[in-house]
C-alpha cells in the first residue's frame, strides 16, 4: 500500500519540476460553507496528472529508461507522461481513446510522444497499452493503479494542509481512483478528522458501485462530458486505498457538471473541464454535508475543447435558469407577438429567438404555436414571466 513516506519523498522529487497550485477562497459559489479551489487546473500541462507521472518516471533504473515508457490516457495523463519522459530524455508512447478532446491529443504530440489512437474509451486504449508494453519491454505507467503513481498525486494533500490547516473536508473527482486514494492517503494519516469525499459523473459510476458492492465492479459502458474520469473500471489498489480512507463517494448530472463549468468562469474566472468541475458540482447542488465547513473542492484539470466549451455554457444556463424556453399555444391574429413580447421585456427578460409554427389537428383551426427563447435572470424569474402570460389568458405548453 502507499506510505505517507512516499508521499513526502515524491513532494521532494517534484519540488522545482511542478508548480504548487493556488488554493483560492470562492465565497459566492456555495453560500453557506467556506469553500476553496485547489487549482490544479493551472498545473503544468493543465492538470494533476504530471504529479504522479513524473515521480514514476524519476524512479526508473537506467536500463528501464532505455527502454521507454508506454502509457494509456484519456489525454491529460498522456500529457504528463509525455512532458516528464521528455524532460528525462526517455522515449515515451501513448494510447489514448478516439473520444478524447483534439485539444488533449495534439498538446500530447507537442510534447514530443509518439501518439497512438485507439477506438472506443479508456478500457479499450488501456488494452493496447498493455499488449505494447508486454510486445515491447517498454515501462508501463499506469494513470492511476501504481503505488508511484498515487503517491505523486499525494502530495496535493500536503499542500492542502499546509495552504489550510483547519481544512474540513476535501472533495476530489474520481475516474480509475488514483487521485483520491493519494490525497486520503495523505491526509488520514496525518489529520485523521479531516473528511475525504469522492465525486463521479452519474454515467460513470464505476467506484461508486465498486463501494456499494464491496468489490471491483466494470461498467458495461460510460458515457458523460467528464471524459478525464470516463472510467468503466477502477483500479483494484485505488479501491483498497478508497475502502480504507474515503468517507463517501456521489454523483453530480451532466447538467450539474455544466452549470459548475459555467459558475467557475462566471464567478472564479477559471476554466475547468468536466471531470475537474465535479467536485464543485458537488458542492453546489447539496451532495455532500458541508455546511459551515471549510471546504477544499480539487479542481483536477482544465483541458477543455472549446467546441465542447460553448455547448457546455448552453446547457449551464439552462439549467442555472439564464437561458429559457416557452412554448405558447395562441391565435394567429395581429397582436399576439407583439402582447408576448412586451410581456416577457417589461419583466425584465430578453428575447432572443422566436419560432412560429402553424397549430395541429387538435387545435383551433386559427391556432399556431410561438416557441420564446430568452435570457432570463433565474428559475423564479421565469416562474413570473409564465404567471404573467397565463394571466393574460396564454396558453404555456412547455417551460
Amino acid at each position: 500500500m502507499v506510505s505517507l513516506e512516499q508521499i513526502h519523498d515524491a513532494a521532494r522529487v517534484l519540488n522545482g519540476n511542478i508548480r504548487v497550485t493556488d488554493l483560492i477562497q470562492a465565497p459566492n459559489i456555495v453560500p453557506n460553507a467556506n469553500i476553496y479551489l485547489k487549482c490544479e487546473n493551472l498545473q503544468v500541462t493543465g492538470s494533476f496528472k504530471i504529479r504522479g507521472a513524473f515521480y514514476k518516471i524519476s524512479q526508473l533504473s537506467q536500463e528501464e529508461r532505455e527502454k521507454g515508457v508506454v502509457a494509456c490516457s484519456a489525454g491529460n495523463h498522456a500529457q504528463g507522461v509525455a512532458v516528464s519522459a521528455q524532460k528525462n530524455n526517455i522515449k515515451s508512447t501513448i494510447f489514448i481513446p478516439s473520444i478524447a478532446p483534439l485539444s488533449k491529443i495534439e498538446a500530447t504530440k507537442s510534447y514530443g510522444a509518439e501518439v497512438r489512437l485507439i477506438d472506443g474509451v479508456y478500457d479499450d486504449a488501456y488494452e493496447a497499452a498493455v499488449k505494447y508494453y508486454k510486445e515491447s519491454g517498454a515501462v508501463f505507467v499506469h494513470p492511476f493503479d501504481d503505488e508511484l503513481v498515487i503517491a505523486g498525486q499525494g502530495t496535493i494533500g500536503l499542500e492542502l494542509l499546509r495552504q489550510l490547516p483547519e481544512l474540513d473536508a476535501v472533495i476530489v473527482p474520481i475516474g480509475g481512483g488514483g487521485l483520491i486514494a493519494g490525497i486520503a492517503t495523505c491526509i488520514k494519516n496525518i489529520n485523521p478528522r479531516c473528511k475525504v469525499y469522492g465525486v463521479q459523473a452519474q454515467g460513470a459510476p464505476s467506484m461508486v458501485n465498486a463501494m456499494e458492492l464491496h468489490e471491483l465492479h466494470t461498467l458495461d459502458r460510460v458515457s458523460t462530458v467528464a471524459d478525464g474520469i470516463a472510467v468503466k473500471t477502477p483500479g483494484s489498489l485505488t479501491f483498497d486505498l478508497c475502502e480504507k480512507y474515503v468517507d463517501d463517494i456521489v454523483t453530480v448530472t451532466e447538467d450539474e457538471i455544466a452549470t459548475a463549468i459555467l459558475t467557475l468562469i462566471e464567478q472564479q474566472k477559471l476554466i475547468a473541464e468536466g471531470a475537474g468541475a465535479v467536485s464543485v458540482a458537488a458542492a453546489m447542488f447539496n451532495k455532500l454535508p458541508i455546511a459551515n465547513q471549510n471546504i477544499a473542492c480539487v479542481v483536477s484539470g482544465g483541458n477543455i475543447d472549446v467546441t465542447i466549451l460553448s455547448r457546455v455554457i448552453n446547457r449551464g444556463l439552462m439549467t442555472s435558469g439564464r437561458l429559457s424556453e416557452l412554448t405558447i399555444e395562441l391565435l394567429d391574429k395581429p397582436g399576439q407577438l407583439k402582447e408576448v413580447a412586451s410581456t416577457i421585456a417589461d419583466l425584465g427578460a430578453n428575447v432572443v429567438r422566436v419560432h412560429h409554427n402553424p397549430g395541429g389537428k387538435n387545435t383551433d383551426i386559427n391556432g399556431c404555436y410561438l416557441k420564446v427563447s430568452m435570457e432570463t435572470r433565474n428559475h423564479e424569474h421565469l416562474a413570473e414571466i409564465k404567471k404573467a402570460l397565463e394571466n393574460k389568458g396564454y396558453n404555456i405548453i412547455k417551460g
